[in-house]
């Protein structure tokens, strides 16, 4: 239930400006490069946590961002019903960038704002293209598609091209839990919420496709909670974009509780180990060193949302614990050092 803002609110707003690539509120400038490229591709209308993880992504100098793809929510899904969550999640991106005065418009695009038909048939979208020319780019740093929601753009892109299976790392934030790792919430959904917003395009990614995944299940996402305290003292305190994303998720969590479902003193970010698990891994041998993951065959994903097994199949990582020290105290600061450089004077 992100606000979906009009054309003219987008263009009410007014901040330092700065482009992608550089890191103008850093006193201290970054060392080197971008280590790595990245595809963010989230559900921005809907649960505001992704809100959270663009700011922190384009706060983290270490990632190459090539594209921000806005993509849809399920028809009807209670944040957005929709129609057109895609092009509305394309609307919050762009919201996003003018509230941090980042001018670096021309990596927004938008996904479809349908789910796949079956499994052999691509939805069509300027994402699918813009996905599909990134991955077959001649560039030698690797690439890494960060999916916080649906997989509809990812595997059509790969239904119109396999190739780019072999050109990128997946890392997705969905799925319910592994038999033998974790078990489900009280009261869990039988399709996880991601997943459930197109499930033909999970089965495949993980059974059609030669995609490596990197897969953050519902039990590790739900892992990122953070309290309303701290959101109050250092998130809401963060100059006009920490006000502005405290502002989305007190709404949700004042929407909850006139539900019946709260009130609650925490909420899950759980969009934010996409950030961890590319701007934040160690600087020798390369990798989010602080998480734990468990190796395993990628299994199939039935029509019901739980996985089938395939001992023979290729690995993946399924993430079991991540560290949110790490993760949200490098979002704070980062945050702060931002608000401070917003707040003086060009």
């Amino acid at each position: 239930m992100t606000a979906v803002p009009d054309d003219a609110t987008i263009a009410s707003h007014t901040a330092r400006t700065w482009t992608l690539g550089t890191s103008p509120w850093q006193r201290i400038a970054p060392m080197g490069a971008a280590r790595m490229r990245v595809i963010i591709d989230n559900d921005f209308s809907g649960d505001p946590d992704d809100l959270f993880q663009l700011v922190h992504h384009l706060l983290s100098p270490n990632v190459d961002i090539r594209l921000v793809i806005g993509s849809h929510l399920r028809d009807g899904d209670p944040f957005d019903p929709g129609p057109g969550s895609a092009d509305n999640a394309v609307l919050v991106i762009r919201d996003v960038f003018a509230r941090m005065g980042l001018t670096s418009t021309d990596v927004i695009v938008a996904g479809s704002n349908s789910p796949l038909e079956n499994r052999t048939t691509p939805q069509p979208s300027a994402a699918v293209d813009a996905i599909i020319a990134e991955a077959m780019r001649d560039d030698e740093s690797p690439l890494f598609f960060l999916a916080g929601g649906g997989l509809t753009d990812l595997a059509s892109a790969c239904l119109v091209e396999p190739r780019i299976a072999d050109r990128m790392q997946v890392v997705w934030i969905g799925g319910v839990e592994h038999d033998g790792l974790a078990v489900a919430p009280p009261s869990a959904m039988p399709i996880e919420y991601n997943l459930l917003i197109d499930v033909t395009a999970g089965q495949v990614v993980f059974e059609d496709s030669a995609l490596s995944i990197w897969q953050i299940p519902r039990d590790v996402y739900r892992q990122c909670l953070v309290s309303d305290a701290e959101l109050r003292q250092r998130v809401a305190t963060a100059g006009p974009i920490g006000e502005y994303l405290y502002r989305e998720t007190a709404e949700v969590i004042r929407r909850a509780a006139g539900e019946g479902r709260g009130p609650a003193e925490t909420y899950a970010l759980g969009d934010s180990p996409l950030v961890l698990l590319t701007a934040l891994q160690s600087l020798f041998e390369a990798d989010p060193s602080s998480s734990q993951y468990t190796a395993a065959p990628t299994p199939s994903i039935g029509a019901d949302g739980q996985y089938i097994a395939r001992p023979d199949a290729r690995p993946m990582r399924i993430y079991r614990w991540v560290d949110t020290r790490l993760m949200f105290e490098d979002f704070y600061l980062k945050l702060a050092e931002f608000a401070r450089w917003q707040s003086e004077r060009a």
